[in-house]
This record gives C-alpha cells, sequence and structure tokens, in this order.
C-alpha cells in the first residue's frame, strides 16, 4: 500500500499517510489516458462556427453571361464558390462535438493519473487548508512553504469562498472540488495539493 509524508501548511510533516491503492498504485495506461483527454476537450468545443453555402448567399440567381459564345467559361452564378462573395465549399455548420467516454475507461484514465502524479513526486497531501480570510498573500506563503511548483491544481472537498478568492489572482493556480476532478485538469498542473479531507471523499467517490 503507497504511503506519502502529509504536509501542514507551514511545509511541516504531520505524520504519514496510506493511500488507496486502487487510486495510487495503479498500472499506468497511457491510452486510456489520450482517450480521455481527447474526450474531454472534444466536449469543450463550442461547435457554433458558421458560413454560407452558394445555396445561402443572397443573390446569384442570373446567369451571368450566356452559356456559349462568349469566349469564357461558362457560368451558372456569381456565388459559385470560385467568385468573389460567393458561397463556401462544403462549409462548416454549428454542431455538437460532444461524446461520451466509457465510465470504465473514465477511471482508468484516473487512477493512471493521479498514480503517475505519486510516482513523480508532484503530490503534496495537506492535513487542512483554511484561510480565516480571502487573502493572496496567505495563500502565496503556504504554496511557497510545501514547495509547490508554479502550476498547482488545489483540491478540496468542499466550495470554500476564502480558499478560492485566495487562490484566483495567482497566475497558473487553481481550485477545484474532490468530486469534480478529471484527468484534464490534473495533468494540466505540475503540482496537485489534496486536503486530507478532499482525499477521503475522492476515494469515497472513485475508488
Amino acid at each position: 500500500m503507497p504511503k506519502i509524508n502529509m504536509l501542514n501548511v507551514k511545509g511541516e510533516n504531520a505524520g504519514e499517510i496510506e493511500l488507496n491503492p486502487v487510486l495510487f498504485d495503479a498500472e499506468i495506461n497511457e491510452h486510456a489516458v489520450y482517450t480521455v483527454v481527447k474526450n474531454l476537450l472534444a466536449n469543450k468545443r463550442q461547435g457554433t462556427k458558421s458560413a454560407k453555402t452558394r445555396a445561402e448567399v443572397r443573390g446569384g440567381g442570373k446567369k451571368p453571361w450566356r452559356q456559349k459564345g462568349t469566349g469564357r467559361a461558362r457560368q451558372g452564378s456569381i456565388r459559385s464558390p470560385q467568385w468573389k462573395g460567393g458561397g463556401v465549399v462544403f462549409a462548416p455548420k454549428p454542431r455538437d462535438y460532444s461524446y461520451t467516454t466509457p465510465k470504465k475507461i473514465r477511471r482508468i484514465a484516473l487512477y493512471s493519473v493521479l498514480t503517475s502524479k505519486l510516482q513523480e513526486n508532484e503530490l503534496i497531501i495537506l492535513d487542512e487548508l483554511k484561510m480565516e480570510a480571502p487573502k493572496t498573500k496567505d495563500m502565496v506563503n503556504v504554496l511557497s512553504a510545501i514547495n509547490a511548483k508554479k502550476k498547482a491544481l488545489i483540491v478540496i472537498k468542499n466550495p470554500d469562498k476564502n480558499i478560492i478568492k485566495s487562490a484566483s489572482n495567482i497566475p497558473y493556480v487553481e481550485t477545484t472540488n474532490a468530486n469534480t476532478l478529471n484527468v484534464y485538469d490534473l495533468l494540466k498542473y505540475d503540482s496537485l495539493i489534496i486536503t486530507k479531507e478532499a482525499l477521503d471523499q475522492i476515494e469515497e467517490v472513485f475508488a
């Protein structure tokens, strides 16, 4: 069973903690991670781009010149794609890019990334994280004390206004809830900071 030293907000050792092997000692499956990230990015696409085909561009109803005898190429409409102001060939239209990846694959990918974070020493467990008031300086001091890297993801159990606001003005630092954890966010940040109560919830929800 994997173990890790838990820290307090001053960066001091707060005792050793055992991690769930299902989450933090899994076989790393890179293809599952790729599949899930591709799915998450596709689901983020707005799919709102649009252009007009030759059937939708206004005008062009009259044949610009007669079929034969002018010496020029035959043309049926001034709104054909080769004309300036004409329609677009295979014009993009609003569409839904989202699709669903099987839950089993999503879980395998999550286990792979969490295991990788532990193996690469990018996982930090805090005994607790509390802010008396929203203060960026206090959060900066905490991150510095625990030797968090510049790009850090802080995982908390429940939305905490003071913690969220304290981190919101720090570049490349983000907060998220334990029950909304996803593979893309985990990969985007170099340090994964999880509070003890958030870790318990992650194990309860995902293990």
